[in-house]
């Protein structure tokens, strides 16, 4: 990619729209993965949070045009949806058993396979994330790094599991009605975000809406259902081997899972941005929040090559500006009110 402005939003127009999606077949049925950029690079692999795709998960981060430009300077892009999750999927036949975690998992083990990719970067949101970090505990040296949106790491609580269970039949018996996408909106988007009688439901919450009318139930179900069977893997965390860097909004319902999981991570190389008046879909609420915390996080691995903008705002960073005070405002020389930082990232 080139240093211009016009190279940059040559890239971010091509983020959706000049990949090449893949149909991988798997031990535990096919996946469809969307691949964008040169696959000589390193690879970075997403996974989106219940009854999103990648066009719905990540593409307020995508449309960034720094955070594109940092991602794709530096990464092929893997966008792998959850089975049956992708654009125009077809009703996943009943007679196919419904995957746990850890076959999910082991599907990821399997789509690293066919491109022959031996390591990864990941970033995953809520279910996604879930779903990546358990990746990570099993396969240990294929992942060089963690960037998670939101994520749980224990099993449901006995309520979240009881209210998920009567979600479940409702979707099983009625589709994705109004009452399920009410669930999934306030599960992904802040109360601001949603509207009330006085403010108009934004802009983004709209475009959600469009791409759920798409999903069939079925699909989402069996996602959402395995999701729901998951199982706590606390122990774990402490056992990973690579970089861990967590955003959370401080109005999403997984906050408090966040928190737990940042109290249980090495803080030698782990690390928490908590972004102000946001929910849990931080990748399309708060795009902007993740830039300078990736872009340190990613100078830990000597990923970050910096990209000249035409017209776009630089955040004051320099690669030879690394310290223990990694992602502190102070460090970076800002005031940034939407962020609140926890430090315990050391590179």
């Amino acid at each position: 990619m080139g240093d211009s402005g016009s190279s940059v939003s040559i890239d971010v127009d091509r983020i959706f729209f000049g990949g090449k999606e893949h149909h991988v077949e798997t031990s535990f049925g096919p996946v469809s993965v969307a691949v964008y950029g040169d696959q000589d690079k390193p690879a970075l692999v997403t996974y989106p949070d219940v009854a999103l795709n990648y066009m719905s998960c990540f593409q307020g981060l995508f449309f960034c045009p720094e955070a594109a430009s940092l991602l794709l300077h530096n990464f092929c892009i893997y966008h792998i949806s959850p089975p049956g999750h992708e654009l125009a999927a077809a009703p996943i036949s009943s007679h196919v058993s419904m995957p746990s975690v850890d076959d999910l998992a082991d599907q990821v083990a399997e789509i690293l396979d066919f491109f022959g990719i031996d390591s990864v970067m990941c970033m995953g949101v809520t279910a996604g994330a879930y779903i990546l970090t358990l990746f990570a505990t099993r396969y240990r040296d294929r992942v060089i790094g963690l960037i998670l949106i939101s994520p749980l790491c224990r099993a449901p609580s006995w309520t979240e599991w009881l209210y998920n269970k009567v979600l479940s039949n409702l979707l099983y018996f009625y589709g994705l009605c109004g009452l399920f996408k009410d669930y999934l909106l306030q599960r992904y988007f802040s109360k601001d975000l949603l509207g009330n009688l006085q403010i108009p439901e934004s802009d983004i919450v709209q475009a959600c809406k469009f791409l759920l009318e798409e999903k069939k139930s079925t699909n989402v179900l069996r996602f959402f259902q395995s999701i729901n069977g998951r199982h706590d893997i606390t122990a774990r965390l402490k056992y990973l081997r690579c970089k861990t860097l967590i955003f959370v909004g401080e109005n999403s319902p997984f906050h408090s899972e966040s928190l737990h999981m940042i109290s249980k991570l090495d803080r030698r190389c782990s690390a928490l941005v908590e972004v102000q008046a946001c929910g849990s879909l931080v990748t399309e609420e708060q795009p902007h929040a993740m830039l300078i915390p990736m872009e340190y996080f990613l100078m830990g691995y000597g990923l970050y090559r910096p990209c000249q903008f035409n017209g776009s705002p630089r955040s004051p960073l320099s690669p030879f500006c690394i310290s223990p005070e990694l992602l502190s405002p102070e460090s970076m020389g800002l005031k940034l009110k939407p962020i609140k930082t926890r430090i315990s990232l050391q590179v």
